[in-house]
């Protein structure tokens, strides 16, 4: 019995060894594990100037080419000499501009207006459908005096503003020109270039990391597709160290840019440099490879976009409504032409929110109906809805 015992106590001390052996292993293995977590701290520079081996890897030659394509077609939609042909082979073709580069570029704005996943098929078709109506209604008639159901020309008492506008005192320029601020410029950045999906598609974040360039270039993929997003802003600016958007000789962007600058003395100030300044981040993020910074910075910019169009919609149906109590109907005209394009902008904006435009495609369609006569739009309901769109963007 004495034996047993014995024989007994040395199993349970040998288990107790091997236990606590297991554990020691275990609880070492457990530690050597556990990786450290390192916190990168991203540091832009003070202007948005990115090199690599002494070269600078900032490029966006395509979106200044666009830019500068909306701007003299904006003019053209305007001046009743070209056909219907001509401006669809500079919306839709790329060709037929002053500046012979811009063909030669290769680029276009059809494509690439209302072009991402967030689009309606509906939209593009509707600047198609606004060339048609500039060249069919408005240019040939632009020697009558325009009136309710009759398209011509219009001029304020007094040696006021002149307009040449449709029957329903749509001037097509206007639409089209503010139309593109969302379905082009907005699109472009906040549902395309700054998408997680696009910066993160295919072998993006590997190629990333490992400083992969893109054959031929000095940028890897994502640090070009964050620079094309900024060049839809920034495209025609010829100082880029600062936040305020120079314009040069040519008069520059007629797109978001120019109302970045125009609410950023009034409306809301401030937002150019907050803009610019996280574009400079986010790009300096892609660099340290701190992709959660990144798309920190992402949202700051699509955010501060979405308010631009969300406050400059709601300013432009106001506009029109005082000045349809002025009696100066050729500014009410072009008032509300603005008002109609941004409020087409609106269904490419995002509430951070929800992830989702301020305003779908049918809502959009739906208060482009309730003023689509500019002779009958009543002020109230005007003013009703700029109360309404203020509410939405929480101005």
């Amino acid at each position: 019995m004495q034996n047993y015992l014995i024989k007994n106590n040395n199993i349970m001390k040998n288990l107790k060894q091997i236990l606590v052996m297991f554990l020691g292993i275990f609880l070492f293995a457990c530690e050597d594990d556990t990786e450290e977590v390192v916190e990168v701290v991203v540091t832009p520079p003070a202007t948005y100037a990115f090199e690599r081996n002494g070269q600078s890897t900032v490029s966006f030659s395509g979106q200044s080419a666009r830019l500068e394509m909306a701007a003299e077609l904006g003019t053209w939609l305007n001046t009743p000499i070209k056909t219907a042909a001509d401006l669809d082979a500079m919306f839709n073709d790329g060709t037929g501009f002053g500046n012979p580069a811009l063909a030669a570029s290769g680029k276009k704005l059809g494509n690439k207006t209302a072009s991402s996943s967030i689009a309606s098929s509906t939209v593009k078709p509707q600047f198609d459908a606004l060339i048609v109506d500039v060249t069919t209604n408005v240019f040939p008639n632009v020697a009558n005096d325009a009136s309710a159901g009759t398209p011509g020309t219009y001029t304020d008492a007094g040696g006021g503003r002149t307009v040449i506008i449709n029957g329903k005192g749509h001037e097509i320029n206007q639409l089209f020109i503010k139309g593109l601020m969302g379905a082009l410029v907005c699109d472009q950045i906040i549902w395309g270039y700054l998408s997680k999906g696009k910066l993160d598609g295919g072998t993006n974040v590997a190629d990333n990391d490992a400083g992969t360039l893109v054959d031929g270039k000095t940028y890897t993929q994502m640090e070009h597709y964050w620079d094309e997003g900024f060049g839809y802003l920034y495209g025609l600016d010829t100082d880029l160290t600062t936040a305020e958007v120079e314009k040069g000789s040519s008069g520059g962007d007629v797109l978001v840019s120019k109302y970045m600058n125009k609410v950023n003395t009034s409306s809301l100030p401030g937002i150019s440099q907050e803009i610019y300044d996280a574009f400079k981040h986010g790009r300096a993020a892609i660099v340290a490879g701190a992709y959660d910074v990144r798309d920190e910075q992402a949202d700051i910019v699509t955010t501060k976009l979405s308010h631009i169009i969300g406050r400059k919609a709601a300013d432009y149906l106001k506009s029109g409504a005082d000045k349809i109590d002025a009696g100066t109907w050729a500014d009410a005209h072009h008032a509300l032409s603005e008002g109609w394009g941004f409020i087409l902008s609106l269904q490419f904006t995002k509430d951070p929110n929800t992830g989702s435009p301020y305003y779908s495609n049918s809502e959009v369609n739906s208060m482009l109906s309730q003023i689509d006569d500019f002779w009958t739009v009543a002020p109230a309901d005007l003013r009703s809805m700029a109360s309404s769109i203020e509410s939405k963007f929480g101005f």
